[in-house]
């Protein structure tokens, strides 16, 4: 997959930082001594820790250059480092009292793994902290699985893009394993959007890439035409003109 497009990704700044200070408000009392973000993106989750612990040592990484790019540029005074969680070679040099990572590992695989590897560089008493979005059932999502497996698509994607996100059964088996103690929530966001197009664009980052990444221009709109028809059958406007965006996202927090 090509890199991602953090300009694109902050379009929705304000809706996509929410769940991030949502789960930061739910970490306990005590302040951290260190704290990791995997999967910082932007920085606006490492912004959100900062403002949250002021006094602990926060480290960013993602697997982005481009997203480090602009973490960089928009919050200097933080520190931030290419490191991605899904190598074999994830080394983040150190351990910490908080692990946080907000909408990253739903593109990952193999979560019985990946989470007692990232639990691993917990201190002990340290608090693992995870948000994902669940979305498959979500119109969006089922509008992009209904097109892409249309004739004229489907030789071009032979295999839909998936989310790694396991069921909250699922989750609490893993927990159940790997912490002394932890939590699991969901929430339902509505996101006021003002047109058809929002979708679009909110997903052009996320969950349109894998297949636009691969389409020329010509077949990028053609794909885009197709899944805007749908969507404005899917997703009524308002008689006050706003379009109600649902995103359900899934949290734990785990205490190691």
């Amino acid at each position: 997959m090509n890199d991602w497009n953090s300009a694109q990704y902050v379009r929705f700044r304000r809706e996509r930082t929410q769940p991030a200070v949502d789960l930061a408000a739910r970490i306990g009392p005590d302040a951290p001594a260190s704290v990791l973000d995997v999967g910082c993106g932007p920085g606006n989750s490492t912004a959100i820790l900062q403002e949250r612990f002021p006094h602990a040592r926060i480290l960013g990484v993602d697997s982005s250059p481009n997203m480090l790019e602009r973490a960089r540029k928009e919050h200097p005074e933080l520190e931030f480092r290419q490191l991605d969680v899904s190598s074999e070679a994830w080394d983040p040099d150190g351990t910490f009292d908080l692990v946080f990572s907000n909408a990253c590992i739903h593109w990952i695989p193999d979560h019985h793994r990946l989470l007692p590897k990232i639990m691993s560089v917990l201190n002990p008493g340290g608090t693992l902290a995870v948000q994902v979005p669940i979305t498959d059932e979500e119109p969006m999502h089922q509008i992009l699985h209904e097109v892409c497996a249309r004739e004229a698509w489907r030789g071009v994607f032979p295999s839909p893009a998936r989310f790694y996100t396991l069921r909250v059964e699922e989750y609490d088996a893993i927990l159940s394993g790997i912490a002394q103690d932890y939590d699991i929530w969901t929430t339902v966001y509505v996101h006021r959007l003002r047109s058809h197009d929002d979708i679009i664009a909110w997903y052009e980052s996320t969950g349109l890439k894998p297949y636009l990444s691969v389409l020329d221009a010509q077949g990028q709109q053609a794909l885009l035409a197709e899944v805007r028809t749908e969507l404005e059958k899917r997703y009524p406007i308002q008689p006050n003109g706003n379009l109600l965006f649902y995103f359900p996202r899934l949290f734990f927090t785990a205490r190691k």
